[in-house]
């Protein structure tokens, strides 16, 4: 059988008899199996991106090629990519915070070849076991590298993770026939440019439609205080039938929503980043309460968006204005995937504005915690992030921040020590951050 024959098969076998390629699917695929190309796939939410990554480890592990590495942003995301993999009949498998009971099972089969795909965060690139035990031996073995949500790796992006910058020193270090395939749905054209110069220029770019004819969009165009809202929110709940997320901007504004929700006999639950540290039910748990319909709703921020496949979810709400469009692009996009119309719902109040600007100018350090940390290592390092807490106006989240882009730089190295400054010359790219935040 020729390869895409092959292809075709395993695609029936696995979704049924009468399933064909979406327009651009194979192309992606080809692009990468039989011409081992640079390729971004920009595509709609529900297009199957992830069939074109699954598929592709199929065919170059057929050839004998070694293990897919895929980076992906969020262990939900993870969690979900992992068991549409088993589908496909690979071998995957996870490295992150949540299995390191597992870590050395795990890389003994990674190394010895078992594996067919491995999920990985981009702060695991910068792990230093991962770095010194793993990445040395398997580097040479990716058969296929891919970016899942490769517009993070774009500081002009709206879901932008410094650590995703790691992936330009783990590209030079691939052998130069390495396919490596980025996919989003949500970038922009900044975003593109930006990540074509980090993939390279010759990079195979492929862009589908990204409209979805099963969302019906509907917004309020005067703000509404918070009872207004609220009051609206509940007799929606009791209207719009199926299961679906509330948006909401802050962890408090999550809590006060679901608890509102719940006084109102509506089974909704709060779902932000840390909600695990409230002794409140895990984001697992709470993902696969919404899975199985046995909730009307999570109340959620943006900690659960990216990856989050729930093909019958019948609603998105947003209680609050959202970042930008691209943000609001991608959080609607995890409803209607796989039934016929669902509702998307736009609220907004007074001081959401006031919230979204916050956010824009916390979203870097500022140049003088930059310097005060620089100059502090440079006078008094290596010093533990404790230690550092002393010389730097800044708390504890900001430091994380400042430490983490000054690492990806490689203006600092984080040792047994501490943390320990590499070229005291060096800084970060200040006007481009200011371009960024404008």
């Amino acid at each position: 059988m020729t390869l895409r024959q092959t292809a075709d098969t395993w695609l029936q076998q696995t979704l049924g008899s009468k399933v064909a390629f979406r327009d651009g699917q194979w192309e992606a695929i080809a692009a990468l199996v039989e011409s081992h190309q640079r390729t971004l796939v920009v595509q709609r939410t529900g297009w199957g991106k992830s069939l074109v990554y699954f598929m592709a480890t199929r065919l170059l592990r057929q050839q004998g090629a070694g293990t897919t590495l895929l980076v992906s942003p969020l262990l939900a995301l993870m969690r979900n990519q992992i068991e549409a993999a088993r589908r496909w009949g690979l071998k995957a498998e996870t490295i992150n915070s949540t299995n390191v009971e597992d870590h050395a099972a795990i890389q003994r089969d990674l190394l010895a070849g078992k594996i067919d795909l491995l999920l990985i965060s981009p702060e695991r690139l910068g792990n230093e076991r991962f770095q010194l035990e793993v990445w040395p031996q398997l580097r040479n073995q990716v058969g296929l590298m891919v970016i899942d949500e490769a517009h993070c790796i774009s500081d002009w992006g709206h879901d932008f993770r410094p650590n995703y910058r790691r992936i330009m020193h783990i590209l030079d270090d691939l052998p130069a026939d390495t396919p490596v395939l980025g996919t989003t749905a949500t970038a922009n054209d900044r975003v593109v440019k930006d990540v074509s110069d980090i993939l390279g220029a010759t990079m195979n770019i492929q862009r589908g439609p990204l409209t979805r004819d099963s969302l019906r969009l509907y917004t309020y165009t005067e703000p509404f205080d918070h009872p207004t809202r609220l009051t609206l929110l509940s007799h929606l709940m009791k209207t719009i039938p199926g299961s679906g997320i509330i948006y909401c901007t802050t962890t408090r504004d999550c809590q006060i929503v679901a608890e509102w929700l719940q006084m109102q006999g509506i089974d909704a639950q709060a779902y932000y980043a840390d909600i695990e540290s409230d002794g409140s039910e895990t984001r697992i748990d709470l993902e696969q309460r919404l899975m199985k319909n046995q909730l009307k709703a999570l109340v959620a921020s943006v900690a659960l968006g990216m990856g989050f496949d729930k093909p019958d979810l019948s609603f998105v709400v947003h209680y609050q204005q959202p970042g930008n469009i691209i943000s609001y692009y991608q959080q609607i996009g995890r409803a209607g995937r796989n039934i016929g119309e669902a509702h998307i719902i736009l609220m907004h109040g007074v001081g959401d504005e006031e919230i979204q600007q916050y956010f824009i100018d916390t979203a870097f350090p500022q140049p003088k915690q930059i310097e005060s940390a620089i100059h502090a290592l440079e006078e008094r390092g290596p010093l533990k992030q404790t230690e550092l807490q002393r010389y730097v106006n800044a708390n504890k989240s900001t430091l994380d921040k400042i430490l983490t882009h000054l690492e990806v730089e490689r203006i600092i190295d984080r040792t047994d020590d501490g943390y320990r400054l590499r070229d005291a010359t060096a800084r970060p790219d200040y006007e481009r951050w200011a371009q960024v935040t404008e």
